[in-house]
């Protein structure tokens, strides 16, 4: 039986070329991007993470991170030219993207968010991005995101 894959990211993508691959998973609560590049068995650095993130003033932002790294929110709050940047709660993280958390896309999100994008992301040939749904990575050259979402480059990754 085919899976439905219809989500707010892939019409998003559509409507701009962007040319993918689809990459199922069985999800697991809490998982992460350990489960999903396991799943999929390619190496967990290549597995980019949606992060939604709100700053002191309440304002929603994207960042994109490489699977096997954290995000310096403090070096990230300097970028951004806020006191402090912090993950959101799972609701509020669901009211400004429309996507349940760990099924985050950065594309086709409910609010225009600005994206923060780990820099040596473009480093990699093909990366896997949550394509809006749990159990559901898209695979792409991380220049389509680069251009289509025109995110800021930033350096704010820690080794877990």
């Amino acid at each position: 039986m085919a899976k439905h894959t219809g989500t707010p990211a892939t019409a998003f993508l559509a409507t701009r070329g962007v040319e993918y691959t689809e990459h199922f998973y069985d999800y697991v609560e809490h998982g992460g991007t350990a489960v999903s590049s396991s799943s999929l068995g390619v190496p967990e650095h290549e597995v980019v993470k949606t992060l939604v993130m709100e700053t002191d003033k309440g304002d929603p932002l994207v960042v994109l991170m490489h699977g096997d790294r954290k995000v310096s929110t403090k070096e990230l709050a300097r970028v951004a030219g806020v006191k402090r940047v912090f993950p959101c709660k799972p609701e509020d993280a669901t009211r400004h993207s429309g996507y349940l958390v760990g099924g985050c896309s950065p594309f086709g999100t409910r609010k225009r968010m600005p994206v923060y994008m780990e820099r040596t992301i473009l480093e990699l040939p093909r990366i896997y991005i949550n394509g809006g749904r749990r159990g559901y990575l898209l695979g792409m050259p991380p220049s389509e995101i680069t251009r289509v979402l025109s995110p800021v480059l930033v350096d704010v990754g820690l080794v877990e």
